[in-house]
């Protein structure tokens, strides 16, 4: 079955007379060119002078139980003209936990305040760039942080109602207050609505979820490297990816009332999330993927293709779901780990992101509806486009390991194979040593290529790697990874920066005042020349082969378990080989299991379900004709991969 695309290109957007709403209200923001209506909103009002204030939004919730609703601090930045000349704007917003305890953006802001308890520095771009171009912005305190009430529950009900509940104030429907705990209220008489959300991991996170509600006034959401389901951030399968839960998190992120009041929160966080990796009712609330069908909202997704922080099966699910309800949507793939577009492709992000809100929360006409769905880094900095992604030639092609002449040293092609290989788990190798000696035979791995293709070969989807594995032990984790072998210079994302150095020069992006400068520090490429490259992976507990509760094995029997590899987008070119390598503990990546299986694998019941660009057909015109294989020689990759995060929105 052919990997999921959209239904239609990425051009419906609204009805016409909603789009004619939207248009007239934007030429009132911004003055209309002679020849007819704006295609772009300019900076004409004055950032210095904007307004700037704070509203606590009533949640309709009580997470901290202290017989109160909770109310989540909104602070505001928005143009005082349109304000004088009572024109409603449009809202861009970020909800994040991250305001006051750690910071946002490859600089760590944080909000400041002034002695009124008004903002003073607002931490990223946004409001310094789209405030003087008649836009709001607004950044609101998750619940249970910084100067919100209630508590922090990583992804369920207090984390997104309380973000969604702004939404529904900003468009009359809650009630906002001006102090935390007084009777003043708050209306937003100065706002059309139109909400579009943003944010980086965890609040992109937020983004996802709020949409997934349905939340009428939300017309689009920005998800940058975010979650779509958060069983899918803490496990694979069963396979542990963290040494630790949610409750952590929570830990983490609590303003110091919310950890005087949240214990029973915490303690949920715990029993409900147990490392067993079994799938629970709390995993059902934090999973958005499910509720694509009530998103109203376009999608505008960016996500690296190498972050190891929140893995890429998030982004490949949320997109496959949403392309299968008829979201209007756009992507952009780079090649970095958890890194801010704002980072690795500057310019042409602001740029677009300018483009993308005009278009959304304006209605401008501004053609960014008829470009491609998909921008894709293909080396450092060179990007390609697809029209729509996958494009639409992709399928779902089977690939079947054999054996060679080598014990572990195997084939990849489309017949069925045949015959065994075994492999014992070593949790002190990586999937760099596995790929690194690909053409050897070691007891850690079984390993499957092709022969040097003939034509490129393009991988575009999420993968699935079904295994027939027969255990020694009662417990045994699973590794399935693909690699690109071959010489490549490629974006270093094990590295400190994930894929980026940042330098010392400042670039600017919109207006700043002494408290809050729109200049940040200015980033390049991390490269790395290579001779192997791990562009998808996927990992799984054997004994949840039958279901998302694991059960203990029986020594000496086969087992079948399919892995859900990451999503990516990959070009193997000519004269490299694509290859397939299962293993147990991916070392920093998965924990290991209990004991130290050896797995014996039975590659008539083994496979690999590839998403490629021309399906079968472009497999085999790429290795018809394949030279023999190059002589087995260590093969340097990038460096393994450091020791997992543990926090969705940590910076590099």
């Amino acid at each position: 079955m052919p990997i999921p695309v959209s239904r239609m290109r990425f051009m419906t957007w609204r009805p016409l007379a909603t789009a004619a709403v939207a248009a007239l209200t934007a030429a009132l923001l911004v003055p209309v060119a002679a020849h007819g209506a704006p295609r772009e909103s300019a900076p004409v009002y004055s950032y210095e002078n904007a307004i700037r204030e704070s509203v606590w939004v009533d949640t309709g919730l009580d997470g901290d139980s202290d017989g109160r609703h909770d109310r989540v601090a909104v602070d505001i930045v928005r143009p005082r003209e349109l304000a004088r000349q009572g024109r409603r704007i449009p809202v861009i917003m970020d909800a994040s936990p991250y305001y006051s305890c750690c910071g946002r953006g490859n600089e760590s802001q944080k909000k400041t305040y002034d002695a009124n308890g008004h903002v003073v520095q607002m931490p990223l771009f946004y409001d310094n760039y789209f405030v003087p171009r008649g836009y709001a912005f607004v950044g609101v305190d998750l619940a249970g942080t910084d100067r919100s009430d209630g508590c922090v529950d990583v992804g369920g009900r207090s984390d997104i109602l309380s973000a969604k509940a702004v939404v529904d104030w900003l468009n009359g429907r809650a009630k906002g207050y001006t102090t935390r705990t007084g009777t003043a209220t708050a209306r937003a008489g100065w706002t059309n609505g139109r909400t579009g959300m943003i944010g980086k991991s965890w609040d992109g996170t937020i983004a996802n979820g709020v949409a997934a509600t349905g939340v009428k006034g939300l017309r689009t959401i920005v998800p940058i490297s975010a979650i779509s389901s958060w069983y899918d951030y803490y496990f694979a399968k069963g396979a542990p990816l963290y040494d630790s839960g949610p409750d952590w998190l929570s830990g983490y992120v609590d303003s110091p009332d919310a950890r005087a009041k949240c214990a029973a929160v915490q303690r949920k966080l715990v029993d409900e999330a147990p490392r067993t990796g079994d799938w629970t009712s709390l995993w059902t609330e934090r999973d958005y993927v499910k509720d694509a069908s009530k998103v109203k909202a376009s999608v505008f997704l960016v996500h690296g293709m190498q972050d190891l922080n929140v893995r890429t099966k998030n982004f490949g699910q949320w997109w496959d779901a949403l392309a299968r309800n008829g979201v209007e949507r756009k992507i952009w793939l780079s090649q970095t780990g958890h890194v801010d577009p704002f980072d690795f492709r500057r310019s042409a992000w602001v740029d677009t992101l300018h483009r993308w809100f005009d278009h959304e929360l304006l209605g401008y006409d501004n053609g960014i509806d008829r470009e491609p769905m998909a921008d894709i880094e293909r080396h450092p900095d060179q990007w390609a486009t697809s029209a729509v992604w996958p494009p639409r030639t992709t399928g779902a092609t089977t690939l079947r390991p054999g054996t060679g002449a080598q014990p572990g040293v195997g084939t990849l092609g489309l017949g069925r194979g045949s015959g065994t290989e075994t492999f014992t788990d070593d949790p002190g190798q990586s999937e760099t040593d596995w790929a690194a000696h690909i053409d050897r035979p070691t007891a850690d791995k079984a390993g499957f290529t092709t022969g040097p293709l003939t034509r490129d070969l393009r991988l575009s989807g999420s993968s699935k790697v079904t295994v027939t594995a027969t255990p020694t032990t009662s417990t045994a984790h699973l590794s399935a990874v693909l690699v690109d072998l071959g010489p490549d210079t490629i974006r270093d994302h094990t590295g400190s920066g994930e894929g980026i150095n940042t330098l010392t020069d400042r670039t600017c992006w919109g207006a700043s005042t002494a408290g809050d400068s729109s200049c940040y520090k200015v980033t390049e490429a991390a490269r790395t020349d290579v001779e192997q490259t791990v562009f998808s992976r996927g990992w799984a507990d054997l004994g949840n082969y039958a279901s998302d509760r694991g059960v203990p094995l029986t020594p000496g029997k086969a087992y079948t378990i399919t892995l859900d590899l990451a999503a990516t987008d990959h070009v193997v070119p000519k004269g490299h080989r694509l290859a397939l390598i299962v293993a147990g503990t991916d070392k920093d990546l998965i924990d290991p299991p209990a004991g130290t299986p050896t797995l014996t694998l039975d590659l008539s019941r083994t496979s690999a379900r590839v998403p490629l660009v021309g399906g079968a057909d472009a497999f085999e015109r790429a290795t018809a004709g394949s030279a023999a294989a190059p002589a087995a020689s260590v093969l340097d990759g990038v460096r393994a991969p450091r020791p997992a995060h543990r926090v969705p929105g940590e910076e590099h």
